[in-house]
C-alpha cells in the first residue's frame, strides 16, 4: 500500500469505526514523511473515546498502526488526536514544566513525576531541554516509568 492509500485508509477506518458507535463525523488528515495524522472534532462521545487518561485513545491509536503494519502500508505510524486532548494535555505539562523547574531550583533535590506515557515524557523533556540547569531521566519500567528532574552537576 503506497502513501497515498495508507493516509486514505487509516482515514476511513477511524471513520468506521467512530461510525459503529453511532458517530458520523469528517476526521481530518494530514500527513508528513512519516506519521500520519488524524484528528477527530470534538462531539458528545469525547469522554468516551478518549477514556480515562487517553487510555481509549491511545488504544485506538495502536489498533490503526497495527492494521496498517499488517497491510504492508507505506506508512504505519499514527497520531490521533480527539477533540484536541493531546494538545491540550501537551500545552498543560509545558505550563507545568516551570513550577518543576522551580521547586528543583528551591529544594536543590530531585523531584519525581507521576508515571507518564512515552508520547508525555518526550513533551517534558522536550520543554525541560529550554531549561539549562535542569537535567530529565527517564526511571522506571512499564506503566511506572517516569521522569526525574535535577540540577545538572555544575548547579549542585
Amino acid at each position: 500500500m503506497d502513501k497515498e492509500a495508507s493516509i486514505a485508509y487509516a482515514k476511513k477506518y477511524i471513520e468506521d469505526i467512530l461510525s459503529f458507535f453511532g458517530l458520523n463525523t469528517d476526521v481530518r488528515v494530514s500527513c508528513d514523511d512519516e506519521v500520519i495524522e488524524l484528528s477527530v472534532p470534538s462531539t458528545h462521545l469525547n469522554g468516551f473515546l478518549i477514556g480515562q487518561r487517553g487510555d481509549t485513545l491511545r488504544s485506538l491509536q495502536q489498533l490503526l498502526s497495527t492494521t496498517l503494519k499488517n497491510r504492508d502500508a507505506a506508512i504505519h505510524r499514527v497520531n490521533l488526536d480527539i477533540a484536541d486532548y493531546k494538545r491540550q494535555r501537551y500545552d498543560r505539562l509545558v505550563e507545568q514544566v516551570e513550577g518543576w523547574v522551580k521547586k528543583v531550583r528551591d529544594t536543590k533535590e530531585p523531584f519525581h513525576l507521576q508515571p507518564m506515557n512515552a508520547a508525555e515524557r518526550r513533551v517534558v523533556h522536550q520543554a525541560v531541554s529550554d531549561y539549562g540547569d535542569i537535567v530529565t531521566q527517564s526511571e522506571g519500567e512499564g506503566r511506572d516509568r517516569h521522569i526525574v528532574l535535577s540540577l545538572t552537576f555544575d548547579e549542585k
